[in-house]
């Protein structure tokens, strides 16, 4: 192992499952003191064990993310767990309720924006200053392909993903010149490890004649968010970074002869 992030901190939102959980155990592995934060305290505080009995660091941070005030808590939680700073943040932390628009009540709307923007806007908002004092800092938002290839479902959710690439670019004009980068991840369709692999993953049909022509696993994810949290992508500014198996690129792969 590089031990790319050795001496670093970060903060993974999400992280007690799949995308996140992956993301916290590959920073730890490379060196970071990883707070791991979520909403089921069994399940973070396995993850915590698991990068601990592995030589890693890490503490858990309790978190209902939906708004400011949470973030806010949030912020002022690791940082005091992390010695008053937080060198990466990777707002990972996400809601994906399936229905289409006219199926979406406005609660389940504002429990979408709360949680995937309004939870990542204040987040970074409250850790930003600090890390303008410290000399800079990294922060990986998590979209996704749906917000540029759009299936007819998720239509808030898609929507949502959007609002947070969009994101990454204005912070990364906001925030680039003070030493802080901004760029973001873009998952296809990514099946979790434990996932009962005799049923089919559902979404794995958005995968079919991509040239992956499989879903992903959330590994995948992790080693790129390695990579731009590291110094290896000090050139890296406002970029989105598709790793999903060519879904939002590449028309079809299938029934091509050459």
């Amino acid at each position: 192992m590089t031990r790319r992030l050795e001496h670093k901190t970060a903060l993974v939102t999400g992280s007690t499952s799949n995308i996140g959980r992956a993301i916290a155990i590959a920073f730890a592995a490379e060196g970071a003191h990883v707070i791991v934060s979520g909403r089921d305290d069994a399940r973070g505080r396995a993850v915590v064990a698991r990068i601990r009995d592995a030589g890693g660091t890490a503490d858990y941070a309790r978190a209902e993310l939906d708004g400011a005030a949470a973030s806010q808590a949030l912020a002022a939680e690791a940082a005091g767990l992390l010695g008053g700073h937080v060198d990466i943040l990777v707002n990972n932390a996400g809601v994906f309720p399936a229905a289409g628009t006219l199926a979406t009540d406005e609660e389940t709307f504002d429990r979408v924006y709360g949680v995937n923007v309004k939870a990542a806007f204040f987040l970074t908002q409250a850790l930003v200053p600090a890390m303008i004092r410290d000399g800079g800092g990294v922060i990986i938002n998590l979209g996704s392909w749906v917000a540029r290839l759009a299936p007819p479902a998720g239509i808030v959710y898609g929507s949502s993903k959007g609002a947070v690439e969009s994101l990454t670019r204005a912070w990364a004009a906001e925030f680039g010149p003070v030493g802080i980068r901004v760029n973001a991840l873009s998952p296809g369709v990514i099946q979790p490890p434990d996932w009962d692999p005799a049923a089919e993953y559902p979404g794995a049909v958005f995968m079919r004649g991509t040239p992956a022509g499989t879903t992903g696993h959330p590994d995948a994810i992790a080693a790129a968010a390695v990579f731009l949290a590291s110094e290896e992508a000090a050139f890296a500014q406002g970029a989105v970074l598709d790793i999903d198996g060519g879904r939002a690129n590449v028309l079809s792969a299938a029934g091509y002869s050459g």
